[in-house]
């Protein structure tokens, strides 16, 4: 008998083990335009590239926690209660900027307003070009272009993503490669980029006034003051700024806590030393905006700081390398340093 239950009890932690194997699944769905990642058959994200009738950029969307929340905000695409309906541009998690030789990439969209004058840029996926599944982490590499307003490519992208999964983590590495074409590209100083999430309700900052915040031509937009039940979020960077303060400084990394169906997270972008402009400002706004951005220091100080413009000379590359990390329940400043290496 005292066999049998030690036998039971090797199975039993044998299945538990491997219902917690962290198996990485990348799929891709031709005809839906889509490229799904599983961790052990449960949603992580997808890569969704349904075009510029839909969406003017591709995306991640949706992002879910270890604990299957989502940490991304559904509207447009999926509209969740109690969610604000601002920005329509705000979609999952993107890589974009809002002054690309005189083009605006960041604002486009399909319900795009009279406010934003462009000329716009879209960027449309090109190919996937391999995936890889496997325990605790799993590979996408795909390509884009980045299109004028007359549809000439400015910009080839390739980008891989490298999804990684622990018992309590999501981790998402992309690494982000810009090839100029037959012209020099120049990165106006510029506010509106570069990678950037729309947080789910939850993980906003409570908010107890309206809120008034300008886009990339200087016009306001309103930002309507909701309910803020169960709304928890709080930013802290690397450098011990925390709340609305981040906005506009400087860090390697920001930290987002909150709460989500009883699920603690942060909500961690990372920059890479190797980054242009790096540390990244932070176009982090607590309606739930979460950005970081290299490539404007002079409008994120006022003026303080000459303009970078940056210039991307005729047939040069670039590359931008971020990390988001997704750890359910506490994370010291400490262990946050071990996990984003």
């Amino acid at each position: 008998m005292r066999y049998l239950l030690i036998s039971c009890l090797v199975v039993s932690s044998m299945l538990s083990v491997q219902a917690q194997s962290n198996q990485i699944r990348v799929t891709h769905d031709e005809a839906q335009k889509r490229v799904s990642v599983t961790v052990d058959g449960k949603p992580f994200t997808a890569y969704i590239y349904p075009g510029p009738a839909v969406l003017k950029k591709p995306v991640l969307y949706p992002i879910l926690s270890a604990g299957g929340n989502f940490i991304t905000r559904g509207w447009p695409l999926d509209p969740r209660p109690g969610e604000r309906i601002d920005h329509p541009h705000h979609v999952g998690m993107w890589f974009n900027y809002g002054d690309v030789n005189g083009h605006d990439f960041w604002n486009n969209s399909i319900d795009v307003g009279p406010e934003h004058k462009g000329p716009f840029g879209t960027i449309v996926h090109t190919g996937v070009k391999s995936m890889k599944s496997g325990k605790g982490q799993g590979e996408l590499v795909v390509t884009a272009n980045w299109l004028d307003k007359d549809n000439k490519v400015m910009l080839q992208e390739t980008t891989t993503f490298q999804f990684k999964a622990g018992t309590n983590n999501r981790i998402i590495d992309r690494t982000t490669t810009l090839k100029a074409m037959d012209k020099d590209v120049v990165f106006k100083d510029n506010k509106e980029g570069m990678i950037a999430l729309r947080l789910a309700r939850q993980l906003e900052q409570p908010s107890t006034k309206a809120e008034v915040f300008t886009d990339a031509q200087g016009v306001a937009t309103k930002v309507p003051v909701l309910n803020n039940a169960g709304v928890t979020g709080l930013y802290h960077t690397s450098e011990g700024v925390e709340g609305d303060a981040v906005w506009g400084t400087r860090a390697q990394w920001n930290k987002l806590t909150g709460t989500i169906n009883n699920e603690n997270v942060s909500v961690v972008l990372s920059d890479d030393p190797n980054n242009v402009g790096y540390p990244t400002y932070w176009h982090a706004r607590g309606y739930g905006l979460f950005a970081a951005n290299p490539l404007g220091p002079s409008v994120f100080t006022n003026g303080k700081a000459p303009a970078m413009n940056y210039t991307l000379g005729a047939g040069k590359s670039v590359t931008f390398h971020y990390k988001l990390l997704i750890q359910s329940g506490d994370l010291t400043d400490i262990a946050l340093k071990q996990l984003i290496k």
